[in-house]
Formats: C-alpha cells, sequence, structure tokens
C-alpha cells in the first residue's frame, strides 16, 4: 500500500524544466535512494513530497494522519527549539507525542485515577511507543552522531551550523516519522556517526527517501534507487552498487539500439531513393512506410553527461619533478594552535615518494589541523616536519576563503596565474566551467561549483604532493569519480582527509588515524583499518606497541621543539636562522626543512644537523667546492627542481604583488600585515633560490 503517490508532477523555474511529469509511489518500509547529478531535482522532489513546495502540474497523495520528517542540506531550526535550554531537551521534544502522553499519565496519578482503565490504555501505549526509554533514546542518538556529553548540556543557540544540522538529524531519529526524507544527512558526519545512522536506517520501521552522493552510504541503508536524470524519473531495484550495474548495462543497450536504428534509417533512405530513381513507386512507397515507423520508433543515444577531466600537469610551468623517497618526516610533532592550544600528538610519520595516505578520525580529532601544519598555514607547536628532495606541494583547504564581491570564476583563475583569457578558458572547461559560466561571480556558486573551482586553482601549479581536506565535499558520483581515476593513476604522493568511505577505499593503500590526541599510522585501507577496530585496534595501543617494538624500554622519545618551514620558507632561511638550528643540534633539536636542489634521492637532513664531521657552514662550501662537476644525469636533476623552483616563486611573488595592491588588502591591516610578511619570505626564498641555481651552474659537466 502506498502511503505518497507522485502523479504526472512537473516543476520549472522561469523557463528552465526541473521535473517533467514524474511518477512514482512509496509504500510503507521502502527504503529509497534519490541519486542524480547536481542540479537535477532532488532537493525539489523531496520538498514537493514533504509538502513544503507545490508543483507547477500533477498530483501529491499522501496517506491520510502520516507523519513526515524531512533534514534538508542546511538546518533551520524552529524558534522552539532554539528557546530550549540544552541540546538533549531539544532533541527530546522530537518525540513531543510522547512527552504529552506523559504529562497525562502524571496528571492522572496525582489525580487517583491510576486505576482506571483510561490510565492502563493509556499507559500500555505510551510503553508500546518505547516512553520509558526516550531518554536513554536520546543519549543513544545524541551519542552516536557525534555530540559529547558536555555537548549535550550546550545549549542550541551555541552550536556551530554542522553541529546544528546533528541535532536536526538526532530529533528526526527520536520523532521516527511514517516517513523520513533525508537531504544529504552525511555532510556533517564523522566515519563513526555515518555508521551508527546506517544501523539505526536499516533498523527502523519507517519509509525512507535520501538523497545522497555516498555511494557507500547508500549501499548500507536502501533497497531501492530513483534517478533523477534529464528530468525524468527512472526506478531501479537494489542498493547503489546494483543500480550502477544496471544503468551501465541500460545505457549500452540503448547506445547499441540507438547506433542500429540510425543505420537501419540511413539504409531505407538509399533505398527509397533508388526505386524512386528508378521509377518503382510501388516497392518506393513499401520503403516509405517502414522509414516511418522506424523513424517513430527511434530511441535516441543516452547523453553522455559532461565528466569533469582533471589535467596530469599543472596550467603553466613544467610537469612536477620527481620527489625524494622520502616525501614527509615528523618526529615528535605537537599540533594545534597558539598559544598553547594542543590538538594532537605524533611521535612518528612518515610518507614515502607513491603513497596514498588517508587521514581518518572523529569530527574535531585533529584531521585538518594536522594538515594545515604540514601544509605550512599552522605554526608548529612542537617536534619537527622535514620535506624530501624536490617536494612541490598542493593544498585543497576544506574552509575556502569567502570571495571578493563581483570577482568571477575567470577572474579567479586570471588573479592565480598570468595567463592570457583563452588559455584560462580552455583550462577551466575541463572543469565543467564553459561559455557563460566562466563570467558568473564566485560568491554565488553552488557548494559543487565552488570545490569545482578550487580544483582548478589547485592545478594551476604542477604539484608531486597533494594535501587533500575533504576534496569530495558537495560533489556529486561523476565528479567524485573523475577524482578517484585521477588520484589512483597519478604517481603524486597524496594526504587526504575523507569521510566518503568508498573514496578512501578505492584511492588510500595507508592510512592515518586521528583519536584521543594521538596520530598513528596504519599500514592498510580503510576497511582493513575497520576490522582491526573491531578486534580492538587503538591508536593508544598501537603508538605504545610501536615505542616497545623501537625501543626495548618502551618509553617514547623526548619530544623537541621546533617549528615548521614549508619549502618556499625553508629554501629562504637566512644565515642567521642556519646557524641558530646548527648551535642547537648538540641538544637533538631538529628543525624543519625542505631542501629543493642538493640533488640528493632521498630525504635531505638539514644543514647542521647530526653532522658527524662537525664543519661549519664555510668548511661545508668548501668541501662541496671541492666536489667538483656534477654527473650530465645529476645536474639534469638537480637543474630541473632548481628551474621549478624559482618559477614557482617568481608566481607567487607576482600574485602577491597584486594582492598588494588591491585596495581591499590596503584597507584591512591585518591582511595588509599577512600579505606583506609573506611577500617579504618569498623574496627571501627567491634570493636563495637563484644564489643556488648559480651555484649549480658552477658545477655543470
Amino acid at each position: 500500500m502506498s502511503i505518497l503517490r507522485l502523479e504526472g508532477i512537473h516543476r520549472e523555474v522561469g523557463t528552465f524544466v526541473i521535473l517533467d511529469r514524474i511518477d512514482a509511489a512509496i509504500a510503507l518500509g521502502d527504503r529509497i535512494g534519490l541519486v542524480g547529478p547536481n542540479g537535477a531535482g532532488k532537493t525539489t522532489l523531496l520538498r514537493i513530497a514533504a509538502g513544503i513546495d507545490e508543483p507547477d502540474a500533477g498530483l501529491v497523495s499522501r496517506k491520510r494522519d502520516m507523519s513526515i520528517g524531512m533534514l534538508a542540506q542546511e538546518a533551520h531550526l524552529d524558534a522552539a527549539f532554539m528557546a530550549a535550554p540544552d541540546v538533549r531537551t531539544a532533541v527530546r521534544h522530537g518525540a513531543a507525542t510522547l512527552e504529552t502522553m506523559a504529562v497525562e499519565l502524571e496528571a492522572m496519578e496525582h489525580a487517583g485515577r491510576a486505576t482506571e482503565p483510561a490510565y492502563e490504555t493509556l499507559q500500555h501505549r505510551f510503553e508500546g511507543l518505547g516512553g520509558y526509554t526516550l531518554d536513554q533514546r536520546v543519549d543513544e542518538a545524541l551519542s552516536g552522531l557525534g555530540f559529547s556529553v558536555a555537548d549535550m548540556s550546550r545549549p542550541p543557540s551555541s552550536l556551530s551550523g554542522g553541529e546544528q544540522t546533528r541535532a536536526t538529524l538526532a530529533r528526526l531519529v527520536i520523532a521516527s516519522p511514517d516517513l523520513l526524507l533525508l537531504d544529504e544527512p552525511t555532510n556533517h558526519l564523522d566515519l563513526g556517526a555515518l555508521e551508527w545512522l546506517e544501523d539505526h536506517l536499516r533498523r527502523r520501521s519507517g519509509s525512507l527517501l535520501v538523497a545522497s552522493h555516498d555511494r557507500a552510504f547508500l549501499d548500507g541503508t536502501v533497497t531501492r534507487i530513483w534517478e533523477l536524470r534529464d528530468r525524468r524519473l527512472t526506478a531501479f531495484r537494489g542498493d547503489y552498487s546494483a543500480y550502477h550495474r544496471q544503468r551501465e548495462e541500460r545505457d549500452t543497450f540503448a547506445a547499441k539500439t540507438a547506433e542500429s536504428t540510425a543505420g537501419a534509417i540511413e539504409r531505407e533512405r538509399e533505398l527509397v531513393q533508388t526505386y524512386r530513381s528508378h521509377r518503382k513507386f510501388a516497392k518506393m512507397h513499401e520503403h516509405e512506410a517502414r522509414l516511418e515507423r522506424l523513424e517513430t520508433e527511434r530511441h535516441e543515444a543516452p547523453r553522455s553527461s559532461r565528466k569533469l577531466r582533471l589535467p596530469g600537469q599543472g596550467l603553466v610551468g613544467a610537469g612536477p619533478v620527481r620527489s625524494g623517497e622520502i616525501v614527509i618526516r615528523a618526529e615528535n610533532l605537537t599540533v594545534g594552535y597558539l598559544p598553547d592550544k594542543i590538538v594532537a600528538r605524533a611521535p612518528f610519520l612518515a610518507a614515502r615518494r607513491g603513497d596514498r595516505i588517508g587521514i581518518v578520525g572523529p569530527n574535531g580529532a585533529g584531521k585538518t589541523t594536522l594538515l594545515r601544519t604540514i601544509a605550512g598555514e599552522l605554526p608548529l607547536l612542537d617536534g619537527a616536519i622535514t620535506f624530501g628532495h624536490g617536494v612541490q606541494l598542493g593544498y585543497l583547504a576544506q574552509l575556502r576563503a569567502a570571495a571578493i564581491p563581483g570577482a568571477t570564476v575567470l577572474d579567479a583563475l586570471l588573479e592565480s596565474v598570468p595567463v592570457t583569457p583563452g588559455e584560462a578558458r580552455a583550462y577551466l572547461a575541463r572543469f565543467l566551467f564553459r561559455g557563460d559560466d566562466v563570467f558568473r561571480e564566485v560568491r554565488l556558486l553552488s557548494g559543487g561549483e565552488r570545490s569545482r573551482l578550487e580544483l582548478a586553482l589547485l592545478g594551476v601549479m604542477p604539484s608531486n604532493v597533494y594535501l587533500l581536506d575533504e576534496p569530495t565535499n558537495h560533489l556529486d558520483v561523476v565528479a567524485r569519480e573523475a577524482i578517484e581515476n585521477f588520484l589512483v593513476e597519478t604517481p603524486a604522493t597524496m594526504l587526504v582527509v575523507s569521510h566518503d568511505r568508498r573514496f578512501l577505499d578505492t584511492v588510500c593503500d595507508r592510512l592515518w588515524v586521528v583519536d584521543d590526541g594521538l596520530v598513528a599510522p596504519f599500514d592498510g585501507g580503510y576497511k582493513v583499518w575497520r576490522h582491526a577496530v573491531s578486534d580492538g585496534w587503538t591508536v593508544a595501543s598501537a603508538l605504545e606497541q610501536e615505542a616497545k617494538r623501537m625501543r626495548p624500554g618502551g618509553r617514547a622519545a623526548p619530544v623537541s621543539p621546533g617549528r615548521l618551514e614549508s619549502p618556499a620558507r625553508a629554501a629562504g632561511s637566512s644565515r642567521a636562522t642556519r646557524a641558530r638550528a646548527s648551535s642547537r643540534s648538540s641538544s637533538g633539536t631538529a628543525t624543519a626543512t625542505s631542501v629543493a636542489s642538493n640533488g640528493r634521492d632521498g630525504l635531505d637532513e638539514p644543514d647542521g644537523l647530526d653532522r658527524p664531521d662537525g664543519l661549519d657552514g664555510r668548511d661545508r662550501k668548501s668541501a662541496k667546492g671541492a666536489a667538483g662537476r656534477l654527473s650530465k644525469d645529476a645536474y639534469r636533476r638537480q637543474r630541473e627542481a632548481a628551474d621549478a623552483e624559482l618559477t614557482r616563486l617568481g608566481l607567487r611573488k607576482n600574485h602577491l604583488e597584486l594582492e598588494l595592491s588591491k585596495p581591499a588588502v590596503q584597507a584591512n591591516f591585518i591582511e595588509l600585515r599577512r600579505v606583506s610578511s609573506e611577500l617579504a619570505d618569498v623574496e627571501t626564498a627567491l634570493r636563495v633560490a637563484e644564489d643556488a641555481w648559480l651555484a649549480l651552474e658552477e658545477r655543470a659537466p
């Protein structure tokens, strides 16, 4: 029996048709996934099903007295929710019926009516609906969705946007409506919350319609798929994986049928012309009838959707150079925020060339903080990070800077790199910004469009190490698969923070796990890690076991103070800084550095650190001079690295000088100071890189 039926639903905005003649029905207990590219109309269909919006044509039939609950992508909390004294109470109000029944039961008890049949009937119904376990279920839902005990006592007005969405989801879980409509519910959930929500949705008895781009989530929760494609809806049986196979088979069959029909039509046209020229009109009319029938029954081949095409090298400059074997090495690392907010500690981490490492852990554990520290956006609180030879970083942040009002997609690219508008437009087309799309204002882009633009800006310069923070956020399945294919095929090293389990399982072969203020490496992919966790693996136990293996006494290595330098800043360190580092080396302190042109195919140690010969700067310079000329191969490799570094620093200097000339920057003291400081660092690094290039020329073969 259907609890919701859609008949001939038509919806348009202006002259653009979003939904055209949609027919569908939801039965009691159905669990349906709604899929389709961004902009296909999934949210519009959900809002029409919920009764929030009305269709321009067609009929929506709902079962009488049916309760419907909907989670929008961005939570809009009502006044009653915001007025609650704490999050637990606000979520508990989701079970308003049970709360009303509890008040009635209490009133009957105070009135001495506890022995009446009416009281017994109400109590039996209250118990059957789970009234006596309501508080337990509220705490379970909040805990499962990532709220700590302290968070449950906070007022709703203090919640962030993501926390508000999770609290709204918890309230819907407690309300348990007959039909639950979810629009991208996984956007603000970490891996633990995702697994809890999947388990809950599998166990609930009500109906479910969920729009999501998370393929693993759909596989774990739904038994049918509705696909919105070209303004029409098609139903498929099975989970997402089954749908994907059926869709590929249907598209292949439709393409072959269309090709066969087109060939038959062409042959019939030729025969009609042949018989007309021979004046055999009976035969001509016979084939005209066949031609008319074929054209009437003709099916067009499925239109191929526009696909994201990621370039193999940067927009400017040569392709990425080959990095050293050890790309990133971190020892006794402490990350957090100044002055003294420690988020996580990592005794030892290392990334080798070609590694694809996923950074996983609960929300708030410090995954983004760790990645930002490696990228040089946050200062290192303690320990050391060392970059290997020839490292070229490409960093995609999760939180993107607010767009300048009036700036277009084309402006954003041209401000990042000096190329012609034609080259910029050709490059942007690979990221699905075609035609007038490049003139759209950045601040008006959707979440998925903004993500595609950030990916385009990431690929401007050649990179051999990608630092990616939630790269699939807001992207549809086709775009996610394009990124997956690119990252699987690229030889670059990558560190990626993601909650997309299918993405992690496809792309990453190793993990760095962040939890309980600690970071530990895990040698295996996502599924292997989850099996290990179910068998008792924890970050703390892994680090303890590693400490015992490395040191029989089981004592952790002492944490040494240090500072993180990005490759550009490390190259631009002054002689005084290197002298200070050299003087500290006797006490075992390490300084993070990146040496981009010393020619070693491995991890380069900072100058003056752990040098057994005790040479000072002048002695080492003399020793290098005595080394003589380089071989052709060594010179070529070092020359390519030096040229790439000069190009990168020169472009960054030009970009910062343009930033410095903008009125908006000049009017903002904090931004002006930031840009000026970075420009000074880049200029210093550029001078050092030029000196290194000249020194290399003296050793040319």
